[in-house]
């Protein structure tokens, strides 16, 4: 992998952030007038009929025998858990805090590669993530309750599970695109969500659609064509071109687009002690990206050395083991 990231992949990296942000919008206005359950379901379902005008795009993708617990693994982290959780987070706290709680994804990913796959992780980005969660905790208390966050302690404590999913989902990601398109993980992940979600709204008892409500109704076609086919896909093809643990940093860029898009279409507003909740945030975030570079061997040769060497590279690409 070269030094230098490709334009392309941090064009859709980016890309993803800014539809990932303005899901927390959509499901606020999609809540407004569908049951969360009929609305998951929704994009779900709209994500998989979106995905069959580009079937052509599935072939050769056959599933190896080895590979099927790492599927499962990723489609229960991501879309069955974090859907159902990250709902429930949005309809307990502003999509502004729910944003914000998202900024600590990377962080999460570097701590599990240390403690489960043994990756080196500085002093300088475990307290980084120290600090980032006492601000989720700051920012989780001093939530007041309103009628659209009504109670946000609970909706924050419940999008940082769902962060735990995504940081399963990531991790399983990379490996799973040495051998998968990013397309085809996508169109998984929403045949999947609906499989799951279909009996789970029956289940449920949510009251079915019997009228069309324009713009919940429209949030839902927009969250499952433009975030659940279109971000995934973009955020699976960079992450399918980049490592992991540089593709989870463009996450940081969520809370920022999704603060300015609560403000502008839902009026969301932070009290004095949420903006420093959230400066707590952005510290513990700026603190984890310092990056020390790897030691290279003593006994390496100068070939060996020299940037861009596939032997250097590989030590600095661990995102998860071959």
């Amino acid at each position: 992998m070269k030094r230098r990231t490709a334009a392309l992949p941090v064009m859709c990296l980016i890309l993803a952030m800014m539809l990932w942000a303005s899901s927390f919008i959509a499901l606020k206005l999609a809540f407004e007038g569908y049951d969360p359950m009929v609305v998951i379901f929704g994009r779900m379902a709209v994500g998989s009929i979106s995905v069959l005008f580009f079937a052509k795009g599935l072939r050769g993708n056959i599933p190896k025998k080895g590979d099927f617990k790492y599927l499962a693994f990723m489609i229960l982290c991501e879309p069955c858990l974090y859907f159902l959780l990250e709902s429930a987070a949005v309809r307990n706290t502003t999509a502004s805090q729910a944003g914000m709680i998202t900024g600590i994804l990377p962080l999460m990913v570097a701590v599990a590669a240390y403690v489960f796959l043994r990756e080196h992780v500085t002093k300088r980005t475990i307290a980084g993530f120290f600090i980032a969660i006492s601000g989720v905790c700051l920012l989780s208390a001093s939530g007041v309750p309103s009628d659209g966050a009504p109670h946000p302690a609970l909706g924050n404590f419940l999008e940082f599970l769902a962060m735990v999913c995504a940081t399963g989902y990531t991790i399983t990601l990379k490996k799973l695109t040495e051998r998968y398109s990013p397309f085809f993980l996508t169109a998984l992940q929403a045949f999947a969500g609906t499989v799951f979600y279909f009996p789970a709204m029956l289940l449920s008892g949510a009251p079915l659609p019997t009228e069309f409500i324009a713009v919940p109704a429209l949030s839902i076609l927009y969250l499952g064509v433009f975030v659940t086919l279109g971000a995934y896909g973009l955020y699976n093809f960079g992450v399918s071109r980049i490592p992991a643990s540089q593709a989870t940093a463009f996450v940081n860029l969520i809370p920022v687009f999704t603060v300015f898009l609560g403000w502008l279409i839902l009026g969301e507003r932070f009290t004095a002690v949420q903006y420093l909740a959230s400066a707590l945030v952005f510290l513990g975030i700026f603190m984890s990206q310092s990056r020390t570079p790897e030691p290279v061997h003593p006994c390496a040769s100068e070939q060996d050395r020299a940037p861009g060497h596939p032997s250097l590279e590989a030590a600095q690409d661990k995102s998860f083991p071959v």
